[in-house]
């Protein structure tokens, strides 16, 4: 592809103003294509065969960073020698972009959920629960590598668990067609959050204002114009505060490794639980999952966060355990969320946060959303030849996306309505309010608290759905509602961020995207169909490979009879979701109405999630330590210390990066990291 030159004269509101703008050269998408299969590989091995560091599956990915600062090094390397054939800033931010989505699509994102997912049912398929009988029936023979009808054992099954016996090869035709298949309904949801991103980027970046933290941090690394805190023309990597920030994990990181090759070497606690010392009720029961974590890439990038957004999260996540206290205080059943960790009232009040969220973006943003559609029924025409793709084709591109993704789902079995139900509560509800917390909050794990079809049991039971129903709901939940983590909308939203960093058009940063998901997607099956063949998936990370899926078909199997009905079931689920409802709606009132008001409603609703678990303490160290600084320095002590913070989250997630390496080069032990 060749450079194009465009001048932009019609920008669409003096908050962009008009700047040149280049194409993608065709050098940097082999370069990322290249970095893009690196990155798949690392996050491959990190998370499936070591299964004990997780690189890929947080919102700002430690294999992507590393990436993008191996590319920063090698290019300086040839600027020295070579400096015609040297990267410039938005190329190398091109690449970061395309490793970004290659680590969510190559982990909890997409293809770690959808691979095991094809074979469980089968595997682990016996007489005691009924498997063959529940499942097998219900399920298209196009959608997964094995024969449904029959129902004796089967060497596709058992070699992938088992690996196969050498001489043997690896079924791939047997794989091709489900690949395919859930790829087409895959390809149908990424499309759907790439114009989602298109018609959100203009109100979210320019007319909200919103501050992308996530995004911030390659920018600021790479010295992009968007990047906060920077002298023109001097880089970050001068600063020695940047650096004595690095230096702290990676002294820490560097003796945990040496305790692991010599255990007289002192080993460091970074994560302590308080369930073990509190055994009295009914503050048991409130410590019960609590995890003390201290973690410096969190800290560090929670320093950034403004601090009403970091009150907010640990505030609330407290809260909540003062409820179950409560709960466990007046013998109430805390019956749990099924397969999510709060009680099933706390699942139920973030799923009224999350409905009023929702709406309330969608209020807020009501003079936007009329324009580009009117822009996409004819009626207005604007400048959107700098957006990721033309606000007509990001329009009728959702539409289009969403039938028929619903047309997949109901070729495959799916009741209509319950297809609409699931896509339109998974997009426009969940990923949207997840969107918005790493793009305003700057939260490192997207994870929910409750599926669509938690919401349909507020108006029936799950049992009198149909077993066809239930088998496909089990399939598509498994990939697209649970254990998420690394939502490619969020990756989507922040490379739009990142795009205003360089003078590379968003048209092609979107070309560079769709080539890197769809790169991640090819090498990430390719390896996760073939390591378990090769080692066994049973020698694999048992999460990935066992546990997710397997808990959501065991789930569902005891749903052949009701689980929900009893009064305390109802009352909880219709209590929680009712107040969930009037705290948000009282949270977006008083923020509105008071701009000293300092709880914000998206603390509230990650209030039950497992990313909140994770990160709620280096939350409130982040809290402490910024309001005393504000406090007491003011902004320049705030822009003195940044680089500091920026470079805890560098030196843990590189740290992170270089475990894997070395264990790859050298069979060295891999420390345990807090968010791993």
């Amino acid at each position: 592809m060749s450079i194009t030159i465009e001048h932009n004269d019609r920008a669409e509101s003096k908050d962009e103003p008009a700047k040149l703008t280049v194409g993608v050269r065709k050098r940097v998408i082999l370069l990322g294509i290249v970095a893009a299969t690196l990155t798949s590989v690392l996050v491959t091995q990190a998370e499936i065969v070591l299964s004990t560091v997780r690189i890929g599956y947080l919102s700002l990915p430690p294999a992507a960073l590393a990436m993008l600062l191996i590319v920063m090094v090698l290019n300086a390397i040839v600027k020295r020698f070579l400096p015609k054939a040297s990267l410039s800033t938005g190329d190398i931010l091109v690449i970061y972009c395309m490793c970004l989505v290659s680590a969510m699509v190559s982990s909890h994102g997409v293809v770690q959920k959808l691979v095991p997912l094809l074979v469980i049912p089968k595997y682990y398929a016996d007489n005691s629960n009924n498997w063959h009988g529940l499942y097998d029936p219900h399920i298209p023979k196009q959608l997964v590598p094995y024969n449904v009808t029959d129902g004796k054992r089967q060497s596709v099954v058992d070699d992938y668990y088992n690996s196969v016996h050498i001489g043997a090869h690896i079924p791939w035709d047997a794989w091709v067609t489900p690949i395919l298949a859930w790829g087409l309904l895959i390809g149908l949801v990424l499309f759907a959050f790439l114009c989602i991103t298109t018609i959100l980027r203009k109100q979210w970046v320019d007319n909200e204002k919103l501050s992308f933290p996530l995004a911030q941090i390659p920018l600021d690394l790479v010295g992009g114009t968007s990047g906060e805190g920077q002298h023109p023309g001097k880089s970050i990597f001068t600063n020695p505060a940047l650096w004595a920030g690095i230096a702290i994990p990676v002294v820490v990181y560097a003796l945990k490794g040496l305790h692991n090759l010599e255990p007289t070497v002192p080993d460091i606690t970074l994560t302590w639980s308080p369930a073990t010392s509190i055994t009295t009720p009914p503050w048991s029961a409130a410590a019960n999952g609590v995890v003390f974590s201290l973690s410096f890439a969190a800290i560090g990038l929670f320093f950034l966060l403004p601090t009403d957004i970091l009150l907010s999260i640990w505030f609330f996540y407290i809260l909540t355990r003062l409820e179950v206290a409560a709960a466990s205080a007046y013998n109430i059943d805390l019956v749990p969320m099924p397969q999510f960790p709060p009680p099933l009232f706390v699942g139920y009040q973030t799923m009224g946060a999350y409905i009023v969220l929702a709406l309330y973006f969608a209020w807020t943003g009501r003079k936007h959303y009329k324009m580009v559609w009117e822009v996409a029924i004819g009626r207005r025409q604007v400048d959107d030849s700098n957006e990721l793709i033309p606000y007509r084709v990001a329009v009728w591109g959702l539409i289009g996306s969403v039938i028929a993704a619903a047309a997949w789902l109901i070729w495959a079995g799916m009741s209509p309505w319950l297809a609409i139900l699931e896509l339109v509560m998974g997009i426009f509800v969940i990923g949207l309010v997840m969107a918005r917390t790493t793009v305003e909050s700057g939260f490192l794990m997207t994870e929910t608290t409750f599926r669509p079809i938690n919401f349909y049991q507020l108006f029936g039971s799950l049992h009198g759905l149909g077993a066809t129903n239930l088998t496909l709901v089990t399939f598509v939940d498994s990939i697209f509602m649970r254990d998420q983590r690394d939502l490619l909308l969020c990756g989507f939203m922040d490379s739009a961020k990142i795009s205003d960093g360089s003078t590379v058009s968003r048209r092609s940063f979107t070309f560079a995207l769709v080539i890197g998901v769809i790169t991640a997607f090819v090498v990430a099956c390719l390896l996760n169909i073939y390591l378990p063949y090769h080692l066994g998936a049973l020698k694999m990370d048992s999460w990935i490979e066992q546990g997710n899926s397997r808990w959501t078909f065991s789930d569902t199997s005891a749903f052949s009879g009701s689980q929900v009905g009893s009064s305390g079931t109802g009352l909880q689920m219709y209590g929680g979701f009712v107040i969930g409802l009037a705290v948000t709606i009282a949270l977006t009132v008083l923020r509105s109405v008071f701009f000293w008001w300092p709880l914000h409603p998206l603390g509230y609703a990650l209030s039950g999630s497992w990313g909140t678990t994770q990160f709620w303490f280096p939350c409130l160290i982040a809290y402490i330590l910024k309001a005393a600084c504000i406090r007491y320095g003011g902004r320049p002590l705030y822009m003195n210390l940044r680089p500091v913070f920026l470079g805890l989250v560098v030196g843990e997630f590189g740290m992170a990066v270089l475990a894997v390496v070395l264990n790859l080069l050298f069979h060295l032990p891999v420390p345990q990291f807090p968010w791993g």
